[in-house]
């Protein structure tokens, strides 16, 4: 197999053309077409300062179906104790910039680069990219982003400054986009911290079955509005 440079269409090669890391191609550009027609198809972009754009579609895939999501019992408590307000879309801005400030195991730097903030941004004022967050008394506690198409919702990062922050607003996210009809909340790669909420591996036939049927249902653009803030 080889790694496919894009041309300026926006198109991509297959999926199952990926390397076995799920390395697909390189180059392109973040615009608001490109990546949406990525996500569509099951490909994402991860990279670096210091490389080109990558394009990636990894087998297998991690995904969380909305009816599978498992609350932790801690968790539970940490939501009924009214800790936390979760709102969508009031702060992505900060949001973004919080998930790509945070030092992260494993990681040197991050992949969320200045390029990559200013094409979610865009993303998020055409109604395409969302943000979830937990806020207390002293402001913005946590939260994620991602991408919505149809049924399918991307997740891209999340963030926490106090204690099950992200988690609280993770769980309440997945809860209020299921009751609208979202049935597939793409986690990308395995985490632990992941399959603790009911996440799981699929093969990239499966989970491109999925996608092709979320993407058949109608979505919500705009500004996601959820808690006194959205």
């Amino acid at each position: 197999m080889a790694v496919f440079r894009l041309p300026r269409e926006k198109v991509f090669p297959d999926p199952d053309l990926a390397e076995p890391d799920g390395l697909l191609a390189v180059g392109g550009d973040l615009s608001p077409e490109r990546l949406l027609r990525a996500y569509s198809e099951g490909i994402f972009p991860w990279y670096s300062e210091e490389t080109p754009i990558l394009w990636w579609s990894p087998e297998p895939r991690m995904v969380l179906l909305p009816a599978e999501l498992h609350v932790p019992r801690s968790l539970g408590r940490t939501l009924r104790s009214g800790r936390y307000e979760i709102r969508s879309d009031s702060a992505f801005g900060e949001v973004i910039r919080s998930c790509a400030s945070r030092e992260r195991p494993g990681q040197d730097g991050t992949w969320i680069t200045g390029e990559m903030i200013e094409a979610y941004e865009e993303l998020h004022r055409l109604g395409h990219a969302h943000s979830f967050e937990a806020w207390d008394a002293e402001g913005l506690a946590g939260g994620l982003y991602g991408v919505a198409l149809g049924g399918a919702f991307f997740g891209e990062s999340m963030f926490a400054d106090r204690p099950d922050a992200s988690k609280a607003a993770f769980v309440t996210a997945v809860e209020w986009m299921r009751g609208w009809g979202v049935e597939l909340v793409d986690c990308q790669v395995d985490t632990e911290h992941l399959r603790r909420f009911g996440a799981r591996e699929i093969t990239r036939a499966e989970f491109r079955a999925r996608l092709r049927n979320a993407l058949a249902t109608a979505g919500r653009g705009g500004r996601w509005t959820m808690g006194g803030g959205g």
